[in-house]
């Protein structure tokens, strides 16, 4: 097959490569004008990653403007499926449509996607230019997703809750409307700046204005200015119930006529139901997503015809034109295609959803190893393994009582019983910052009335301290790593049940067995569990205690390091264990576990973080759904809203993010947001994950090394004004 010259150059390296469809030929776009668009054109956007190991992954996107031909959008389709070919069907393909691409395209293009009218049939070229005849006006919207569209230069296409870009080539003009949004506004002027740096190449005169102060030259264009229309409402978030609701179907496509045979109405799904020799395509239509799942042996006629059976799909399943398409070549799935499925694996991988290949939805974040030494210095580090410091800070430990809290003793510190909950108070300090976290631990079998007293009282204990401390929910059996680390190398113990109040205890079985699991920083939990051979885990080690005997048992993929934690706890417990390895046990340690039965074996995923990057959602309960929106491409200290709520999953935790301006109500539903955002999950969540609540200014590097460039004293001044400065330098 004869390729378009264009391809050798495609996806040869790491980068951003952008082309438009000119008469039904490929024409590359200058780098300095990436992120323009002309509404009457299609083009290919390729963005090239290279992996640890070095190969390269490619996401293939082809957009489509709203004033697009239907001969330049089939020509762009043709291009996609025979660039995907030329790089032998590895690409993800995503079908874009102006104003609703998907969040890996709008996170390409951090400052902002413009709109502009016309197109190649109109005459418009993307060149390079310091062109002073321009006379254009550009509305900007958006929060997360900046986009600046070309309207028609007249006071009837301004209203008071946008910023406006006019553009007159030596000057350009940005006025923002007397309700516009703060934030909205910071937003706005990196699309200023990247016209005059990139398009003027650094020559245009920059003026900012508000509503109400207009210059005598945008008077001159437009006239008096009449009174204008308040804000239209334009909200791009979706109702988070949605997220969840998605169905599998069979592609087939033998006769030119689209097939679709339903394989299962309900997620989570089976990864057995996807077979090499088919296409299927998951319908996530509700949520505005369709992926379709390219199988290696299918046939070269229906792995191309994927991009129109998908848009075949969307017409018969009455979904929104701009619904968002994703195509998944076997192998290179990504970790939003896999969250649908039933323990996913890739064939290299161990247990859980496997590390083939990180969509570019997700921001990119090195992975930095856990090394003591230099935790204090790193907040990457400190982010990626929980870890704020080495638990070696001043601490207090208090069991609730009805609705008081009483102290508990230093010399039981690490003792968690099922039947109470606790607050832990905790010092710490990073680099040469220090602050406060509150763990609030809730035992599985403590009362309601309790649970919520320890909320309560966590709230008036962090007022005591300032409002600035960071609140930890833990639920039994959920602690998060730092937690484990702060009991002097002891291992964090937690009893099943029962309490340690005097006088209060119920009554101990005779039978204790107990899962001890280490962290990257070497500290260890034991926590207890039923007494059965089923909840043995090959990746751990276990301690065995009964009237007839005591054991340590050593799973064949544990470390040396669980093994210590084990022999401490049997100190603790003042017993004296018989060493089992896995695969030597004896009659009577089955016995004492009610007989032999099957159990975990498999390895553990070692890399959850490639499995499950970091991601960033604005939420909302305003209008009584739960409503969020997603923060596309690169984790910057700038997507933070101050007028937001905002969630960062990182999978083994969330953290909910209070912003400063954040309405009253929304501050109350913090918490809460938290909750109902792992019931939302596809991927079926562990409602029971640590939700850590985090107030601006306030940040532990736990939440701040996710994010690229953290500074500390970013809102000590205000980003608009600091960025107004950097415009005038």
């Amino acid at each position: 097959m004869v390729f378009h010259p264009e391809f050798e150059h495609a996806g040869q390296r790491a980068g951003l490569q952008v082309w438009r469809v000119e008469n039904l030929e490929l024409v590359p776009v200058p780098e300095s004008l990436y992120g323009g668009f002309y509404s009457g054109d299609a083009y290919l956007v390729l963005h090239t990653t290279a992996s640890r190991g070095g190969h390269l992954q490619h996401d293939l996107h082809y957009w489509q403007g709203s004033e697009c031909s239907q001969d330049e959008s089939g020509a762009a389709a043709i291009f996609a499926v025979q660039m995907d070919d030329f790089l032998q069907g590895a690409p993800v393909q995503y079908r874009e449509v102006q104003g609703h691409e998907s969040s890996a395209f709008t996170g390409y293009f951090k400052t902002g996607l413009k709109y502009m009218k016309g197109g190649v049939a109109s005459g418009f070229q993307h060149v390079l230019t310091n062109d002073v005849e321009v006379q254009r006006l550009l509305q900007v919207k958006g929060r997360r997703v900046i986009r600046a569209t070309e309207v028609p230069i007249s006071w009837e296409s301004f209203n008071q809750g946008d910023s406006f870009i006019l553009d007159l080539g030596e000057e350009i003009i940005q006025w923002s409307g007397s309700h516009s949004n703060h934030f909205e506004k910071l937003k706005a002027t990196l699309v200023s700046k990247g016209i005059r740096d990139n398009e003027r190449c650094g020559r245009a005169k920059l003026l900012l204005c508000d509503e109400g102060a207009e210059p005598v030259r945008m008077l001159e264009v437009f006239g008096e200015k009449p009174d204008l229309p308040e804000a239209h409402s334009d909200d791009t978030k979706m109702d988070a119930s949605n997220r969840k609701l998605a169905k599998l179907y069979k592609v087939s496509n033998t006769d030119g006529d689209m097939e679709v045979t339903m394989v299962a109405e309900q997620n989570p799904f089976s990864q057995s139901a996807l077979q090499s020799s088919e296409c299927f395509i998951l319908d996530n239509g509700a949520n505005g997503h369709i992926f379709v799942w390219k199988g290696k042996e299918a046939n070269t006629e229906e792995r191309h015809a994927v991009l129109k059976s998908s848009e075949q799909f969307i017409h018969k399943m009455n979904y929104p034109t701009h619904t968002q398409v994703q195509v998944l070549p076997e192998l290179g799935e990504t970790p939003l295609f896999k969250q649908f499925f039933k323990d996913w694996r890739d064939p290299d991988d161990t247990v859980g959803m496997g590390t083939a290949y990180i969509s570019n939805q997700i921001a990119k974040i090195e992975k930095v190893p856990f090394d003591v030494s230099s935790l204090h210095q790193s907040e990457a580090m400190a982010a990626q393994h929980g870890m704020v410091d080495r638990g070696d800070g001043d601490k207090q430990v208090w069991r609730i009582e009805g609705s008081e809290k009483a102290a508990v003793e230093s010399s039981v510190f690490g003792q968690f019983f099922g039947g109470d909950s606790y607050i832990i108070l905790y010092e710490y300090r990073h680099m040469d910052t220090q602050g406060h976290i509150i763990y609030i631990w809730q035992g599985a079998e403590s009362s309601q009335d309790e649970v919520g007293a320890s909320a309560i009282l966590a709230v008036q204990l962090d007022d005591e301290l300032g409002g600035g401390a960071v609140q930890v929910r833990v639920v039994q059996g959920k602690e998060p790593a730092h937690l484990m680390s702060l009991f002097g190398g002891q291992p964090m113990v937690v009893y099943k049940g029962g309490t340690s109040r005097e006088g209060g205890q119920s009554e101990v079985a005779d039978t204790h067995l107990f899962q001890v699991r280490a962290n990257p920083a070497g500290d260890t939990r034991a926590v207890e569990v039923d007494p059965s051979s089923c909840n043995l885990n090959s990746c751990d080690v276990f301690l065995l205690a009964s009237p007839s005997g005591c054991w340590l048992w050593k799973g064949g993929s544990s470390s040396s390091t669980e093994a210590q934690g084990a022999e401490r706890l049997a100190g603790l417990l003042q017993v004296t264990p018989t060493l089992l390895e896995e695969g030597e046990e004896e009659g009577a340690f089955w016995d004492v576990l009610g007989g032999q039965e099957d159990y975990c074996r498999s390895p553990r995923l070692k890399d959850q973080m490639e499995a499950h990057p970091p991601r960033l959602f604005a939420c909302s309960n305003k209008t009584g759904n739960f409503l969020m929106e997603e923060v596309p491409g690169e984790l910057t200290q700038d997507d933070l809203a101050p007028d937001d709520v905002m969630i960062l999953d990182t999978w083994d935790q969330v953290f909910v993010w209070i912003g400063n301006e954040a309405r009253e109500e929304e501050k109350t539903e913090a918490a809460a947001s938290a909750v109902r955002y792992l019931e939302s999950d596809p991927a079926g969540r562990d409602v029971r994950t640590p939700t850590v609540t985090v107030k601006q200014g306030f940040e532990p590097p736990t939440f701040t090394g996710w994010f690229l460039g953290w500074n500390r004293e970013f809102w000590t001044v205000d980003p608009l004004q600091r960025a107004i400065e950097s415009l005038q330098m």
